[in-house]
């Protein structure tokens, strides 16, 4: 990687509140299942200390170089351990770093500045790259292969149960029917056929029509619901009493799973009766912050 390449362009959203909602403290050990460009990690291992820890994870390789980049910057100032892993396995990563239980677990879910500013990975709409949607391009299959592959009925379900997207059938059937002429490889396409399905005048649209099956896609090629579900039915044996769990989501499906296990966990009591959210001036800032939502939950036996 190039230096300007080694950048993060990424903001951590309600890092404040974050902070705050761990109820971090000089020696503690955090653990950090969605690095990114470490705005999170960073500000917490300045926090935690020279005695602290930040055990982080993050399944995109290329930000984690980024990363270790700007870690290295700081010396010995800061202690971060980093693992290229699903945040899922945190318990591997742990065991790595000789650390049987933490004090905090961060999680900040979806999609990096930093993905969306790669054209090469099909992220952004009008990329000139594949349609590939994958965090970890090591494993799985790439978006386009599988658009190509399903059936028509799947892709539909998988954009509706996702995407929340009320055109989920008619896009599903104008990729079937584009698919027939020539295979679909590149972001551009997707967004393309997505935008001629909406028949809504330019002016009352809200956000581009291409964005909700962009989620449904990336969603499901990473199975990140999957991976949430796994991390909240397994995370507490690994918290101390009174450590805290802290999770940011931008999508609805995200913020119910974990409302409603952060609720049903007699191990846990809730901190945020509801979700904290960013501010007018976050807002303002970064337009990333508009749907993010901060739940903290704590380990009380």
């Amino acid at each position: 990687m190039t230096d300007s390449e080694l950048k993060t362009r990424h903001i951590p959203v309600l890092l404040k509140e974050t902070m705050l909602g761990l109820n971090l403290a000089p020696g503690k050990v955090i653990f950090d299942g969605t690095l990114g460009g470490g705005g999170h990690a960073i500000a917490i291992a300045q926090k935690v200390g020279k005695t602290g820890l930040v055990i982080g994870t993050d399944r995109d390789s290329s930000a984690l170089d980024r990363l270790d980049k700007r870690i290295g910057e700081f010396g010995d100032s800061i202690n971060v351990k980093t693992y290229f892993a699903n945040y899922c396995d945190f318990d591997e990563a742990l065991e790595r770093s000789g650390v049987e239980r933490v004090d905090g677990f961060l999680l900040d879910l979806g999609l990096s500045s930093d993905q969306i500013a790669d054209r090469s990975r099909g992220f952004s709409f009008d990329s000139d790259g594949e349609l590939d949607l994958r965090f970890d391009t090591t494993e799985g299959e790439p978006a386009y292969q599988l658009l190509n592959r399903w059936r028509e009925d799947k892709i539909a379900d998988i954009i509706f149960k996702y995407g929340e997207d009320r055109l989920s059938r008619r896009i599903a059937r104008a990729i079937v029917e584009r698919r027939a002429k020539a295979p679909i490889r590149f972001a551009s396409e997707l967004a393309e056929i997505c935008r001629r399905c909406d028949h809504t005048p330019l002016w009352s649209r809200r956000i581009d029509p291409a964005t909700r099956a962009f989620q449904a896609l990336r969603i499901a090629v990473n199975d990140e619901l999957g991976a949430l579900e796994s991390f909240l039915t397994n995370f507490v044996k690994s918290l101390n009493v009174g450590g805290r769990v802290a999770i940011i989501s931008f999508h609805s499906l995200e913020d119910r799973i974990v409302k409603n296990a952060f609720r049903n966990a007699e191990e846990l009591k809730v901190i945020t009766k509801k979700p904290i959210v960013a501010t007018d001036e976050e807002v303002k800032k970064n337009s990333r912050s508009r749907s993010a939502k901060l739940r903290i939950a704590e380990r009380i036996r």
